[in-house]
């Protein structure tokens, strides 16, 4: 009966209709993985695989979470707090080279870095196979299910693999199929080069088991985890060779992993438990119900939204790998790649960061996937973008539900930004972060140079995504509970660092991440180049942010005293955006001269995305002045990195400009994906990095819907897509959005309002129109659970 149905699946998914993949939902290639940037990933918030899918052998990359390079470290100068207030009093003097020569003596951590992500192992399946007998090779990814799978003929037997990260049940699972019984043989171990303590293969009562024990290589109190490989056969032999389980002659394998560190739980038999109770629970309940519940689950988020943005035709119908190279010739015949990065995204956030217990990491730099023990940049949570980045689709792409663990970190970080407020700035109240933290939450300044140091903002910019959270979500418990004491720490803390300089509550030594000037004449060495000064603009747009969430919350919960007093006072007196020579945004205090007008990050503009006080709803002038600064640094080079030019398209998103957000669109996919999708720095070949794939996915999103000021529909359409729909979009104030346009117009919307209140719309460029048949004139007060359907006059 099982080989039956086995030969069913094969007829309805073999190789050669592998073309009939959907061209956005699906990622295939006729090929293995030639390198770590074409594998096939999957997750499930806590345990993640990179697939390589190998005929002969496959190569699993593993990961978890919680394996980084070691345990917390106080990292904090003990002379920091003298660099501290030496330095700032040489830059109230205008002495900029001496202050800068301070904070790097001074301020810098010892060591300068914190720890950083690690790879788990790698799970390897031989099978044996005669390379010259390979044929009908496919690999894909299917972004609906989160599935991933490879089919393969040798001789007259199909060979077929899906791998499956499942959440419910905390594990991954693999089945490997042959359509002919007794034909499936494979050797099945785990290998990690590192800091192995035990490694144990052994067979019982028809199941093969793998255990590796192994830890991050401190001598004191490093990261320990176990491991463990269940592998069962549907006929066929199980025995062990001593390091692997081999199977031969079977027609089916299951395998299911899982993996336990000391980040959870310390005591070592209490881990080895948990990942004997979770493993015991999937063989218990077979391959078919563990998949059906992970696909369920996954499926409960990615079909939340569904996104077309017109059709590719034959152009669609190519291997991803050969999609992406047509695409850098001529982009405008395959419009629905651009909607397959927008899945991918929504796909990777899915599968990197994960509510519950068992998770409460975010995704980091590389989301979840990692080879490396020493990645670029550490594979580390950065703050002075990254982070923030990672999630500005999460809320706007109908799944807020991934944003917990963001919240679970910086509740990790607290009592070390507390401590690191009294040591470096003597704050008694509130924590500080500056701009790197690992799983510890650890906050002391990360690296040494002048252009990315010494920023002490990074609790307000991640202030700015919890109260994000709250604003699409409405959900005051969450706010109350958990968002509104990180909100007052951080806001505590800046009551007591800045100080008041020119009238005005100033920040500094300060940077604006992570870019230079060229020091004037009378502000000692001149030519020298420096990036610290006081109040850089993106400080002053981030402590509006932080003292404006603070009073949002004080109305929503009813707070009143200091903490909603100091929060008007402090706000009334930030310095507010200069305007240039040029008319553009001044990055700092001065118009200092640039040491790179195309710069990647665009931080002077966080006003206009992803805040709201440059936008043109908002203040006009101040979006004129935001453009100016934007278009200067593109013409200059900027979008240099796949994260920045991610960024770009939601910046020209808020200035209504749809054609620049799909013409970066479009430069982002010629330039910057793997085979695989993953964004890298600067284009295949260098490091990996998710933040672009999350900023692209948000990008597409900001260009068809906004809710910074109203509920805007289509506020960015481009010309080059006239035609589409997209449904299940979510706006401010618990809003999702379904729409569709043609001709470049809208046709019709449905808002469904999930908690009541107060629907403000804008359609387009201002277009008159109608809510449920009558004329809109002013905002509405909605009713929950209730549809407003919207169209053209």
């Amino acid at each position: 009966m099982w080989l039956t149905s086995a030969l069913a699946v094969f007829s309805v998914l073999s190789p050669t209709l592998a073309a009939s993949f959907n061209p956005s939902t699906y990622t295939w290639y006729t090929t293995p993985a030639a390198d770590f940037a074409s594998t096939l990933p999957i997750g499930n918030g806590r345990l993640a695989a990179a697939i390589w899918g190998g005929a002969l052998v496959d190569n699993i990359t593993l990961n978890e979470n919680s394996i980084w390079s070691g345990p917390f470290q106080d990292r904090v100068n003990p002379q920091v707090y003298d660099g501290f207030t030496e330095s700032r009093a040489m830059l109230e003097a205008g002495n900029l080279s001496a202050a800068n020569d301070v904070v790097l003596q001074e301020m810098v951590s010892i060591p300068s870095s914190p720890r950083e992500y690690s790879p788990l192992a790698l799970l390897r399946l031989d099978f044996g196979h005669d390379a010259s007998a390979v044929r009908n090779y496919t690999r894909f990814l299917d972004l609906n299910t989160g599935v991933a799978g490879v089919r393969y003929q040798v001789g007259d037997v199909v060979y077929s693999r899906e791998y499956v990260a499942s959440h419910p049940d905390g594990v991954l699972a693999v089945r490997l199929q042959a359509s002919k019984d007794g034909a499936l043989n494979v050797i099945t171990s785990l290998e990690r080069s590192s800091y192995v303590e035990s490694l144990t293969a052994g067979s019982s009562k028809g199941t093969g088991t793998l255990t590796l024990k192994a830890n991050s290589g401190q001598s004191t109190d490093p990261i320990r985890f176990t491991a463990q490989v269940r592998v069962l056969s549907r006929g066929g032999r199980i025995t062990t060779n001593g390091t692997a389980v081999v199977v031969t002659g079977a027609s089916i394998v299951d395998i299911f992993f899982d993996t336990q560190t000391s980040y959870r739980y310390p005591d070592e038999t209490q881990r080895d438990a948990i990942v004997t109770k979770q493993l015991d629970a999937a063989v218990k309940s077979t391959y078919p119900a563990v998949k059906q519940a992970g696909t369920s689950d996954y499926q409960s988020l990615s079909g939340r939204v569904k996104l077309n943005l017109g059709s590719s035709g034959s152009a669609g119908s190519q291997p991803t790998d050969i999609r992406l190279k047509n695409y850098k010739a001529d982009p405008n015949k395959d419009p629905e790649l651009v909607t397959l990065m927008f899945n991918f995204g929504r796909h990777s956030l899915i599968a990197s960061s994960r509510a519950g217990s068992s998770s409460g990491l975010p995704a980091n730099l590389q989301g979840i996937w990692n080879q490396d023990y020493s990645p670029a940049w550490g594979g580390k949570y950065t703050i002075d973008v990254n982070l923030e980045m990672n999630y500005w689709h999460a809320q706007v792409t109908n799944l807020a539900d991934t944003f917990e663990p963001v919240i679970d970190l910086m509740d990790r970080v607290l009592p070390h930004g507390q401590d690191v407020a009294k040591k470096m700035y003597h704050c008694n109240t509130g924590h500080i972060l500056h701009h790197n933290t690992d799983l510890w939450g650890d906050v002391a300044p990360v690296d040494n140079g002048t252009r990315w140091t010494m920023w002490p903002m990074g609790s307000a910019w991640m202030s700015m995504n919890l109260m994000e959270q709250y604003r699409f979500t409405q959900d005051k418990t969450l706010l109350q509970k958990r968002i509104w004491p990180l909100l007052k720490s951080a806001a505590d803390f800046y009551y007591c660092y800045l100080f008041d300089f020119e009238g005005y509550y100033t920040s500094g030594p300060s940077i604006s991440p992570e870019n230079a000037f060229i020091i004037p004449r009378d502000m000692t060495i001149t030519g020298k180049t420096t990036g610290i000064d006081l109040a850089p603009t993106m400080d002053n747009l981030l402590l509006h942010e932080i003292f404006a969430s603070v009073i949002e919350t004080c109305k929503v919960l009813g707070i009143t005293g200091a903490d909603l007093t100091n929060a008007q006072k402090y706000i009334s007196k930030i310095r507010p955006p200069n305007i240039g020579s040029s008319g553009q945004i001044l990055e700092w205090r001065r118009e200092y001269q640039e040491t790179e007008p195309g710069h990647r990050h665009m931080s002077p503009i966080l006003g206009l995305y992803p805040g709201s006080q440059m936008t043109p709803l908002v203040n006009q002038t101040l979006a004129s002045a935001a453009k100016a600064l934007l278009d200067h640094r593109i013409s200059s080079g900027s979008g240099s990195t796949g994260w920045s030019r991610a960024w770009t398209m939601s910046l020209y998103a808020r200035l209504f400009d749809g054609n620049s957000v799909w013409k970066h669109a479009q430069y982002f996919l010629q330039k910057y994906p793997t085979d695989n999708l993953w964004n890298t720095d600067s284009g295949p070949g260098s490091p990996f990095q998710i933040d672009g794939n999350f900023g692209f996915a948000a990008g597409i999103a900001e260009m068809l819907l906004q809710s910074h000021a109203v509920v805007h529909l289509l506020p960015a359409l481009p010309g080059a897509v006239p035609d589409g729909r997209v449904s299940g979009l979510v706006a401010r104030g618990n809003f999702v959005v379904d729409m569709e346009w043609s001709g470049g117009k809208l046709q019709s919307a449905k808002v469904e309002s999930r908690s009541g209140g107060v629907l403000a719309l804008r359609v387009q460029d201002g277009k008159p129109f109608t809510v449920n048949g009558e004329k809109y004139t002013e905002p509405i007060q909605t009713v929950a659970g209730k549809s407003y359907t919207i169209r053209l006059n």
